[in-house]
């Protein structure tokens, strides 16, 4: 990880991750090039590009988008963000930020967008614990195993009494597959509680340690966990805000509150 800052065009960006090279020859030679040294490429070809990713490194390339910076791309994958050139031959693995004005994250405009077209498509496979008097919907990524996640669903109540509804989308930190290909208990966990008869009990019980029957049942349950990973979640909980933002880690009910009132 190393913190690189480079000029291009005019534009200054701070790019924060790995930046590497998916040309064969640059990497059997073990001499990357460095960025000042890369010419322009010419014109973004999407598909081509989508191609070149999954060819090279086996993503799934669902979005790409041109940036302020010349000849840089966003690619939003199937496993997160990336930046690339317009041909495909170098990426960046991490946050590239625009020092122009303001500090910018360039990604997070459109993860704003794609996680809120994302939530549309789970909307009716959310287990919801509904305010009464709702002024906020917050959704959030979780897992049975997750203590924070646990400490949160204790104090739903005072959630729910700020008028914040939570939503909860499946995210077993576990993974869905052990190593042997079976699928891991944090995934045959959520599942169980997903097809529960009622999930909101089922979820609660889980998250106060106590028994729970185990269901099999059809839940997009990968599909949710594929989902977060695209769009950033990296741990639980991670909650999506109505504007598309991702705040990560526990949040105290006031704390909240606070932030959902200054949006």
């Amino acid at each position: 990880m190393f913190k690189q800052v480079l000029i291009m065009g005019g534009l200054t960006v701070a790019a924060v991750g790995i930046f590497f090279s998916v040309n064969e020859t640059a990497v059997a030679n073990n001499a990357p090039k460095s960025v000042a040294a890369v010419a322009p490429t010419g014109e973004l070809n999407s598909e081509v590009l989508k191609a070149k990713i999954k060819a090279k490194l086996g993503l799934t390339v669902d979005k790409v988008e041109k940036t302020a910076v010349l000849d840089i791309a966003l690619l939003v994958t199937n496993r997160g963000v990336l930046f690339s050139n317009y041909n495909g031959d170098y990426i960046i693995q991490g946050k590239v930020y625009s020092l122009v004005g303001d500090v910018t994250d360039l990604a997070e405009a459109s993860l704003s967008k794609t996680r809120l077209e994302g939530l549309e498509t789970f909307k009716d496979d959310m287990i919801v614990y509904k305010a009464k008097d709702e002024k906020y919907v917050v959704t959030a990524f979780t897992d049975i195993t997750c203590g924070y996640c646990r400490k949160m669903h204790k104090q739903m109540e005072d959630y729910n009494n700020r008028g914040i509804t939570f939503r909860y989308l499946a995210f077993p930190r576990a993974g869905i597959k052990t190593q042997a290909g079976e699928y891991s208990k944090s995934f045959k966990d959520l599942r169980s509680i997903w097809c529960a008869e009622d999930p909101q009990t089922a979820m609660t019980r889980a998250k106060n340690n106590q028994e729970f029957a185990y269901r099999v049942c059809d839940k997009p349950i990968e599909a949710e966990f594929d989902f977060g990973r695209q769009v950033g979640v990296t741990g639980t909980p991670a909650l999506v805000l109505s504007n598309g933002a991702i705040v990560p880690g526990y949040q105290e009910p006031e704390q909240l509150e606070q932030l959902l009132k200054s949006l």
